[in-house]
């Protein structure tokens, strides 16, 4: 452990110090087929009715994110725009990440390696932490964020295919809940409602905003 902790909970020896005791040591394993009531956090905890209309696929596939947390003087989080072609989620804020790869050797690998290919953050400069709770998506995702600290001094290199951008937002912004908001509109011909934290010109929602809120209830709801 690096220094002691403040009275500032986005210090960063404050945030090792919480991820350290909140975060999950090991990645979680999610049931292998979907199962009602869907565990939060989850796309069904504002739309508990939402599951019996699902039509996804089974079995439940598996994905693995980075949320990186950048150590600078004032922690960031450094979240990415898809691009507006691609074929789901387009143009979308999310974090890197993706589906696992025959050589990934669990979560973290396929996060670090995913955020390496789409961002170009090379993973010397990454520092796993622990993990979040696994978020399923109602298009039948089971996602693992992988929570670390990236060192200031990288190189962004984006995949001109996936990622039209990427970019830093204060961690204390998106921890506020103030900053919390529960949105609505209609998907798939039906109503649903959705976490969102817009940031400038920037809407974060949907199950980015969502293991945002996960990570806020993990870490900091208690302080």
């Amino acid at each position: 452990m690096h220094g002691r902790p403040t009275d500032n909970p986005f210090d960063l020896d404050t945030f090792r110090l919480l991820a350290a005791a909140r975060l999950h040591a090991n990645p979680l394993v999610p049931p292998a087929t979907p199962v009602a009531p869907v565990p939060p956090p989850s796309d069904f905890d504002l739309n508990p009715s939402a599951f019996a209309d699902w039509n996804g696929p089974a079995p439940i596939r598996q994905a693995a994110v980075l949320v990186p947390i950048v150590a600078r003087d004032e922690l960031t989080v450094l979240l990415t725009e898809r691009t507006p072609h691609l074929a789901a989620h387009a143009g979308q804020i999310a974090f890197p990440g993706g589906k696992p790869d025959p050589g990934d050797n669990g979560p973290i690998d396929t996060a670090v390696r995913e955020a390496e290919e789409e961002i170009g953050v090379a993973r010397t400069f990454v520092e796993p932490l622990g993990f979040l709770d696994v978020y399923r998506t109602g298009t039948g995702f089971a996602v693992t964020p992988v929570v670390a600290l990236v060192r200031p001094g990288f190189e962004l290199s984006l995949n001109a295919n996936e990622v039209a951008a990427a970019f830093e937002v204060p961690l204390a912004f998106l921890m506020n809940p103030a900053n919390h908001r529960i949105d609505a509109r209609t998907l798939g011909g039906r109503d649903r409602r959705f976490y969102a934290m817009p940031y400038g010109e920037r809407y974060i929602w949907g199950a980015t905003a969502g293991i945002l809120r996960n990570m806020h209830d993990r870490l900091f709801s208690a302080l």
